[in-house]
């Protein structure tokens, strides 16, 4: 199984648009690859799941120096560890890169739910994205690098909006 190569521009692209725009930062793309393997986590990797006309698992790693400084410039006061406050700011960086990921998903007919952001942190965690081969997208800023890992693969094209269903008509609530 391959992935769609089209879910790749708007990772790509909300991500330098953050980075570049929100953090005042120069980007660089690196040679994309398609890894099909077990992934290795680095000092800290963000996860966020799609579900919907897209689905699977985005990945976010850094190493804890990266971390720290794009929690720094994204926060607004310099990090000397990765304190739950820099935890928090990285987790939100891979949340905003993913939501705006996904409004651009949208307007192309891909629309999809995102999870709330996992952190994990420590080096060398084994994750398995199964039947899912990662598309591997390295960043490069003067914060240090990330490495965006899209285990995506086209889903339903379903709505979600949230089904409405109707009081059932002799519904009534005990006197208490």
């Amino acid at each position: 199984m391959t992935m769609n190569v089209k879910f790749l521009n708007p990772f790509v692209n909300s991500a330098h648009e953050i980075l570049s725009l929100e953090m005042h930062e120069t980007v660089q793309r690196g040679d994309l690859c398609l890894e099909n393997g077990l992934y290795l986590t680095d000092d800290v990797t963000v996860i966020i799941s799609l579900i919907g006309a897209v689905d699977g698992t985005v990945f976010f790693s850094m190493s804890k120096e990266s971390a720290m400084q794009m929690a720094s410039v994204l926060m607004g006061e310099t990090f000397e560890s990765l304190n739950k406050l820099a935890q928090s700011g990285i987790a939100e960086l891979g949340n905003v890169i993913t939501g705006r990921a996904s409004m651009k998903l949208a307007e192309a007919g891909y629309e999809a739910s995102i999870s709330t952001p996992s952190l994990i942190i420590g080096k060398g965690a084994t994750i398995s994205t199964l039947e899912y081969p990662r598309l591997i997208v390295p960043l490069k800023t003067s914060m240090g690098s990330m490495t965006i890992h899209l285990a995506l693969r086209e889903g339903l094209k379903i709505s979600l909006k949230t089904p409405q269903l109707e009081n059932p008509k002799n519904f009534e609530i005990p006197n208490l």
